[in-house]
């Protein structure tokens, strides 16, 4: 299928240098080929599993591919300027690397100083996301106190402080019940793309506008969520495979 340019993420021929799977299951990609159009929200489905969190890993400079070409947001990797790749894309993995002594302010801070943004702005992102957030009550215990929904509210957080253009997401929030994680994830930013890894299709209803799935390593499908409905077919895995395998007949858009 044939992308609407501009493109917020190209990927071209990508192959990784190492497996990821569950259960020694392998899930390496194999010349995998993905464009995204900029304000996309993609569901990103892969059997086996662990290809789809290995692609974000990648993308997100956590791991290194062993071949391909990548661009996010107009930027490929070498791009370390101030407004370059780290400013402009963010990565949330499923366990939130935070120092649990840390509290939400004291890693919001911490976040605002890696990231480079200049001190006066730093407050006014910072009281806006522990609002957004509800993080008030918890905003100066550290996050281990406050359990894995605390940690990984301070984590998207954090992603979100730059008001990045490419937003990586690995089966976020899962701590949460589901109003509050539907009402966190659902970006209004039309500027922001979204990809995200998830394991639970049907949790992400509403949430996403295309869906690719990603199988033994290549792109199997990559289209609009509609698809699905219009083909009587579940915003679930099954029904994910389902439509795949059969002939393609809309561009994403």
């Amino acid at each position: 299928m044939r992308a609407l340019h501009p493109a917020a993420v190209e990927v071209r021929a990508l192959r990784s240098r190492t497996r990821s799977g569950r259960s020694g299951q392998d899930g390496a990609l194999r010349g995998l080929d993905l464009s995204v159009p900029v304000g996309a929200r993609l569901l990103l489905v892969s059997r086996p599993e662990g290809a789809a969190s290995l692609l974000l890993r990648i993308l997100a400079g956590v791991s290194r591919p062993a071949a391909g070409t990548i661009s996010l947001a107009g930027m490929t990797r070498s791009d370390d300027s101030a407004m370059g790749w780290a400013r402009r894309v963010a990565h949330v993995a499923g366990r939130p690397a935070l120092y649990e002594w840390l509290s939400p302010t004291e890693a919001l801070m911490l976040a605002c100083r890696l990231a480079g943004l200049p001190a006066d702005d730093r407050r006014h992102r910072m009281d806006e996301l522990i609002e957004h957030f509800r993080l008030g009550p918890d905003a100066s215990r550290p996050i281990g106190r406050g359990g894995p929904a605390v940690g990984q509210k301070v984590a998207l957080a954090a992603a979100l402080l730059t008001e990045p253009e490419v937003l990586l997401l690995d089966e976020p929030l899962r701590a949460l019940d589901p109003q509050e994680r539907r009402r966190l994830l659902n970006l209004k930013d039309r500027r922001t793309t979204m990809l995200l890894a998830s394991r639970y299709p049907a949790s992400e209803e509403g949430l996403v506008n295309q869906v690719a799935l990603i199988r033994d390593g290549r792109l199997a499908l990559h289209a609009r969520i509609e698809e699905l409905a219009a083909r009587s077919l579940p915003l679930s895995t099954r029904g994910i495979e389902a439509l795949a395998d059969q002939p393609a007949e809309a561009e994403v858009r």
